[in-house]
Order: structure tokens, then C-alpha cells, then sequence
């Protein structure tokens, strides 16, 4: 990956941009020498333990509830190479590369912290495993969320032993041995402790919190065009955006999301053409009114969740952990509960998001509602249908995403023979969000596509600059009304253009920045 610029994993913690740029753009990583100098020295800490007769969890003991079964010196290291074998244990389907990515620079950036008591030597190679590209293979089941994400964790470890299933650089899957030669990059025999180092903290929860974070914070300014056009196309006012009305009720989301629609409606030929003393849009359905208000509450619930993301970020999660005074002490940081709670948090917003997207399409669609245009927005009624099924898609992942939205952290199965009786199932919260976000951009393309349509009906009134840039964006892939056509590729294209930021980048090419 020398071709791309390295992140320097160092004591303190790596930034949420780092994280995505390693996890999606291929960013290759280096250990940083004050990385190296803190993990010797932790190290000299653990050496000490390995041949010491006092019982120290992990070094010197079993797991979980093996935890009192002393191990002679002469079998510790065999000790975590078990370790890893046992608890490389996952099923299902494989894990997207971005998420092993994320979890891996996590693992990572706790090992650089010195508080785990790895080997220099193991770190550094985890380090170039990262750097190479080389993805170990990861399954779906196996994290409880608790005492760290173990079997996805393992499997990574598993391949750092050059054993199991990887893939390369090029995405081709191999065996771990092969990868690692092909890399020039020496399996590690792993000594005491380190295979729980290895495995126990919750870098595959929180590698997913912030990718969903980074997607969400994209997604929510798209729902605020898309409400924008929505409310234009539908003859809404813009008057309930004002900011005087929106700092009554002191959110700052709130207020970020009414100054974007009203910089969005900016010049609006159509909102101007119902605007005089005849007007009687004094009040609009929730669905265009309220806007401000639900998008605001989900940057809000973003905030707070990105909260809780950095102290993740800047914690070193392992058990047990080598204080900076030297001490060896068992203690609960790997539980996922803070994480697990946030993801849940996350996947109600986004079903909400969602929720109000697809009310407003759904406006467009009856000519009770729709002030004027033709039934679905079909080109000839009757003949055609229009967008009457894409509101039906709508409508299937917006339930969906509600049956997504319960909570996975309010559920707990003991495991290890009741020795781990309450677990956080935070793996699960952030698997069940990835989908929810996915769900999001899909609901959120088919509100941009039916609202660029209305517009183009609207004509010859001239939507505003923001909104209409949209919309010109959105006609260089997808054609203007007429007759129906097939509708997936539409939706496809549009999709698309919400996922790579090209609606928001549209629309403040026009606007200027949106918030």
C-alpha cells in the first residue's frame, strides 16, 4: 500500500478520519516510535509475570471460567496459541473488509498504547499485516460484545499466526501462510499474553460505530435537500424554517437543519409563486413542517454518539491491562455496553430518518395530497403507474429498518459457564446498523427521485439554485417524465449519487456549505 499515505499509529488515539481512511480508502499504517518504546516497556512486565508462581489471568491462568486453573511455565505460550485456535470460532457469512480494516487499527492502536504487554515484534507485525492489505477472513456470528469482540478478533490473530483464511491486496482468498511469505512478513509464534491482548477489546463495535457515523453525518444533509425539494415541489412554505422560530426551541441540530433548507429554497421561483396574502399553505403536513425537527434530533443523537465514539477511541481496552506504574490488574473495560447502547440509539434515528423520507414521497404520489400534479406522477394515469412502486420499496425497508431499530443491547445470554453472565451483544447492535444505513441512502434516493420529477412538472417555474443543481445533477443519469420506464436502474443511479456525496456536493456548489 505504498502508494498511499501511512497513518502513524502511535500512543494517542487515531482519529475518526484516520479510521475511515485505513478501513475504506486502502491507507497503509505505520507503528510509531513512541509506540514501540511504550509496548517494550510494558513488555518488560509481562516477562517478569511468565515465570512467576503467582497466578496473573491470562499469563498464568486459563479463561474465563478456566480462569483458576493454574498453567506451569513450561506451557504458557502454548497457553495463547490455544487461545486463538479456540476462539477463532466464527460462522456465517464474511465480514466486509472495511469492518476487519477498522477493527484491526483499533486492535492496533491498543497494542501502541503499552498497556496490553505485547512484544514490540508482535505489534510491529500486526502493524505490516495491516499495511499490506492482507485481510484476514471474518465471520458474521461469534462477538457476544463482551470480553472484547473475541471470535472476530481471533480471527485475525489467527492469521498473524499465519493460519486460516485471508485475503490479499488484490482481494483473492488464500491461506494465511501464503499471504504472509508473499508480504515477506514472519508468522509470529505468540508468547504469554499475547494472544488475549490480541483478541479482547471492542474494535469490531466501535470500527462499525464510526464508519456508520461518518455515513450518517452524509446522509442526514442529503435528507435535508431532499426535504428541500419535497417541500418545493409540493407547494410548501419556507415561512416555519425562519430562525427566529427555530431558536424558540434551542436544539442546535434543529436550527442546522432549517438554515440549510432555507439556504437550499433560496430564490425559489415555485415557493414564490404561492407566497402572497391569497396563500392559504399556512400550515404543511409534518412530513414537510417538521423536517427541521426530526433531522435535527438525528445530528443530535449523531453528536452524542460521536461522543462516545472519541472516549472509545482514546481508551486502551484490554484484560488485564499493565499500568503506566507497572502493576498487572484484571478489570471490565472490555464490556461493550457503551458502544453497544449508542449503535441501537443510531439505528432508531436512522429508521426515523427514513420514516419521514418516505412520507413525503408518498405526498407526491396521491393526487389528494399533491396539490395539483397527476396521480403517482404517471406520465398518462392508468396506463402508466409512475413512481407508485418505488414508494412500495420505500415502504419495505422503512419496515425493515423499524424491526432493525430494536435494541440488541437490552438482550444478554450468559456465556463461559455463567463466569461472563452478562454480556453486551454490541456486535449485533452494529451489524443490524450497517443495514439500517444502507436503508437510509436507498429510502433517501427515491424521495430525490420523485422530487426532481414533481420539479421538472412544476416547469416553467424555476426551482431554487440549490435545489435545482440537484436536480440538473440527477438528469445527467436519470431522464425527465415521460412514459414509464424501468425503474431500478433509476433508483440504482440515484443511489449512487447519494452514497459517493455527489447530491450534497451539487447542492453546495450552488448553496455554499451546508452544515
Amino acid at each position: 500500500m505504498s502508494d498511499v499515505v501511512k497513518v502513524r499509529v502511535g500512543t494517542g488515539p487515531v482519529s475518526f478520519d484516520e479510521v475511515v481512511a485505513v478501513a475504506r480508502d486502502g491507507a497503509g499504517v505505520e507503528l510509531g516510535a513512541d509506540a514501540r518504546e511504550a509496548v517494550a516497556r510494558s513488555r518488560e512486565v509481562i516477562e517478569k509475570l511468565a515465570v512467576a508462581d503467582l497466578p496473573y489471568y491470562g499469563v498464568s491462568t486459563g479463561f474465563g471460567a478456566l480462569a483458576t486453573k493454574h498453567i506451569p511455565a513450561d506451557k504458557r505460550a502454548a497457553l495463547q496459541r490455544s487461545l486463538i485456535r479456540s476462539h477463532a470460532a466464527g460462522s456465517g457469512p464474511e465480514v466486509e473488509r472495511e469492518v476487519v480494516r477498522a477493527l484491526m487499527l483499533l486492535r492496533l492502536s491498543t497494542l501502541a498504547t503499552g498497556r496490553t504487554g505485547v512484544r514490540p515484534a508482535t505489534a510491529s507485525a500486526y502493524a505490516r499485516l495491516l499495511d499490506a492489505g492482507i485481510t484476514p477472513v471474518v465471520y458474521e456470528y461469534g462477538s457476544l460484545g463482551c470480553s472484547g469482540d473475541l471470535a472476530p478478533l481471533a480471527h485475525c490473530a489467527l492469521a498473524l499466526m499465519g493460519e486460516g483464511t485471508v485475503r490479499d491486496a488484490s482481494g483473492a482468498l488464500v491461506d494465511a501462510g501464503t499471504a504472509l511469505a508473499a508480504a515477506g512478513i514472519e508468522p509470529v509464534v505468540l508468547a504469554e499474553k499475547e494472544g488475549l491482548a490480541l483478541i479482547n477489546g471492542t474494535d469490531g463495535m466501535l470500527g462499525m460505530l464510526v464508519l456508520a457515523l461518518h455515513d450518517l453525518r452524509g446522509l442526514v444533509r442529503v435528507a435535508d435537500v431532499a426535504a428541500a425539494m419535497s417541500v418545493e415541489a409540493l407547494l410548501g412554505t419556507d415561512r416555519v424554517f425562519a430562525d427566529d422560530l427555530q431558536a424558540l426551541r434551542p436544539h442546535p441540530g434543529q436550527r442546522e437543519s432549517a438554515a440549510n433548507l432555507r439556504a437550499l429554497l433560496a430564490g425559489s421561483q415555485v415557493v414564490a409563486s404561492h407566497r402572497g396574502p391569497d396563500c392559504t399553505r399556512v400550515q404543511d403536513a409534518y412530513s414537510l413542517r417538521c423536517a427541521p425537527q426530526v433531522h435535527g434530533a438525528v445530528r443530535d443523537t449523531l453528536d452524542h454518539a460521536s461522543l462516545v465514539a472519541g472516549r472509545e477511541l482514546a481508551a486502551a481496552i484490554d484484560n488485564p491491562v499493565v499500568t503506566p506504574d507497572g502493576r498487572v490488574e484484571s478489570n471490565g473495560n472490555f464490556h461493550g455496553a457503551p458502544v453497544g447502547y449508542v449503535l441501537d440509539y443510531l439505528a432508531i434515528a436512522a429508521a426515523d430518518l427514513a420514516s419521514i423520507s418516505e412520507r413525503r414521497t408518498d405526498r407526491f404520489l396521491d393526487v389528494a395530497r399533491n396539490s395539483g400534479l397527476a396521480p403517482f406522477l404517471a406520465d398518462d394515469p392508468g396506463v402508466d403507474s409512475g413512481h407508485m412502486i418505488a414508494q412500495y420499496t420505500q415502504a419495505g425497508i422503512v419496515s425493515e429498518l423499524k424491526r432493525l431499530a430494536v435494541p440488541a443491547s437490552v438482550d444478554s445470554i450468559p456465556s463461559s459457564a455463567m463466569q461472563e453472565d452478562h454480556v453486551s451483544m454490541g456486535w449485533a447492535a452494529a451489524r443490524k446498523l450497517r443495514r439500517a444505513v444502507d436503508g437510509v441512502a436507498r429510502v433517501l434516493a427515491v424521495e430525490l427521485l420523485t422530487a426532481a420529477r414533481a420539479l421538472d412538472l412544476r416547469a416553467p417555474l424555476a426551482p431554487a439554485a440549490g435545489t435545482g443543481a440537484v436536480r440538473d445533477l440527477i438528469r445527467e443519469h436519470v431522464a425527465g417524465p415521460g412514459p414509464d420506464r424501468h425503474l431500478a436502474p433509476e433508483i440504482d443511479a440515484v443511489h449512487a449519487l447519494v452514497t459517493t456525496g455527489r447530491i450534497v456536493a451539487a447542492a453546495e456548489a450552488a448553496t455554499g456549505t451546508l452544515h
